[in-house]
């Protein structure tokens, strides 16, 4: 059984997200409401500074509460590409510009309400330049070893669902690459 939007409600309209509300209804008359953050997607970005050495960032996230251990990431502009997305948040947030980039996949962070679509990217070949951070950002950048960030997931320090995913996915279907067998 599918629904059809019958009519849409915006409630707020802010720099990043808009909340709406959706009224939806059946073939057989049936109704429904569906309360939807809207947002334009995102990029979640894997920097090697080697084979088997990764950026992470120390990330003060408001809504948390807390720092968090991160990959760098951030929000699609308006018709931007994913890939040029990627690049100019990498540089942006750890001052490295990628020589390379590499999709890794796409997935939702939390589709019953959300619909922000996150692309992952491995970025390679790494030069070093100077960080943009936006006004309201507090980050710092991390060194470790790959494995170490999977240890980090594993203990608790890495909470950030994005990078568990960017990680996870990576080791999963891309450790042949970082072993250098393929």
């Amino acid at each position: 059984m599918s629904f059809e939007l019958i009519e849409k409600q915006r409630l707020y309209e802010g720099k990043k997200i808009s909340l709406e509300v959706h009224h939806l209804q059946d073939d057989e008359g049936h109704r429904a409401r569906r309360e939807v953050v809207v947002h334009p997607g995102a990029v979640v970005v894997l920097p090697f500074l080697s084979t088997d050495r990764i950026i992470l960032i120390r990330n003060r996230r408001y809504a948390a509460g807390q720092i968090l251990v991160e990959l760098p990431a951030g929000t699609l502009n308006k018709g931007e590409d994913p890939m040029n997305c990627a690049g100019r948040e990498l540089q942006e947030e750890t001052g490295y510009l990628a020589g390379r980039l590499q999709r890794l996949g796409a997935f939702y962070s939390s589709p019953g309400i959300l619909s922000e679509k996150l692309y992952t990217f491995a970025a390679y070949d790494l030069e070093r330049t100077a960080t943009a951070l936006d006004e309201d950002e507090e980050i710092e950048v991390m060194e470790v070893s790959f494995n170490q960030s999977i240890e980090m997931i594993r203990e608790g320090q890495i909470i950030d669902a994005k990078t568990i995913a960017t990680l996870l996915m990576y080791e999963r279907f891309n450790w042949d690459v970082l072993r250098g067998i393929k």
